[in-house]
């Protein structure tokens, strides 16, 4: 199955091609996809073209989809609308947040296991993704530094990276974010499987214990090493393109945008399945 597959780097990435999205509602093809998804973390399906109900389809065949309270679609409220225009999406406001690294559902005690994402319009200027393997990164630092990080934690917030976004708040905006509780996390998720990545990303605050400025200053550092391009790629979408990502170990961005861009994306999320820890 996806004869036409190509990884798109040593450490991150395959990409598809010459898949109809209607044939990816099909429990092998699920199957298929979860297989490249643990092991590419990122899997491109160029141009398929898959409409709403299919994506659905084959979230729900990839594991628990999340039904988010607001931005949902009237048809399938398990599909949100990404876009900076207001009339698509009562989040505009917000999805600039989403022009930093990070990862979703970081302030959650078990982050969300996956997403998938399809374009429906794409930018003129900006709108690329880009991702980076935070395995990847965690396992080719020295075994010095694997041994002194896996003792930190790191206090994760929604206003940190709304902060970075928006960087002269409105107290409005303040106590909108101030709602949202922080959440201290280790600085290396050791997963059940034994597998490790780097937590961090835009919502990544301080290290407990240290001086602030002292734990942002690690906290960038690692975030620097991370998204170098040997652990990254960036994709330039295509109208139908499709990719899903291990979104607990792949920190994702948008490459900015215009307000006034064309640019409208369909996401679904699949629900977490392993806390922190």
């Amino acid at each position: 199955m996806f004869a036409d597959a190509k990884p798109i780097s040593a450490e991150i990435g395959i990409e598809i091609t010459g898949v109809d999205g209607r044939s990816l509602n099909d429990p092998r093809a699920a199957a298929r996809c979860r297989e490249l998804v643990d092991e590419y973390g990122v899997v491109v399906f160029r141009e398929t073209g898959i409409g709403d109900a299919d994506l659905v389809a084959l979230s729900r065949m990839l594991g628990k989809v999340v039904v988010p309270p607001m931005g949902g679609g009237k048809d399938h409220p398990e599909v949100s609308a990404i876009s900076l225009d207001p009339a698509e999406t009562v989040l505009a406001s917000y999805n600039q947040g989403t022009f930093h690294w990070h990862i979703d559902g970081a302030t959650d005690e078990v982050p969300q296991k996956g997403t998938l994402l399809t374009a429906l319009r794409v930018s003129d200027e900006g709108g690329d993704t880009e991702f980076a393997n935070t395995y990847a990164a965690y396992e080719a630092l020295s075994e010095q530094d694997k041994a002194d990080f896996e003792k930190l934690r790191v206090i994760h917030s929604f206003a940190t990276a709304q902060r970075l976004a928006n960087p002269d708040p409105t107290e409005k905006q303040e106590a909108a974010w101030a709602r949202v509780p922080e959440r201290e996390h280790p600085l290396v998720w050791t997963r059940r499987s034994g597998r490790k990545s780097l937590l961090i990303g835009a919502t990544a605050s301080h290290v407990v214990g240290w001086p602030e400025e002292k734990g942002r200053q690690l906290v960038a550092r690692l975030l620097a090493w991370s998204t170098q391009p040997r652990f990254s790629l960036r994709h330039h979408w295509r109208p139908g393109d499709l990719v899903l990502w291990d979104n607990t170990g792949m920190l994702h961005r948008a490459v900015p945008y215009s307000p006034t861009s064309p640019r409208l994306m369909h996401r679904t999320t699949l629900v977490g399945e392993e806390a922190v820890a």
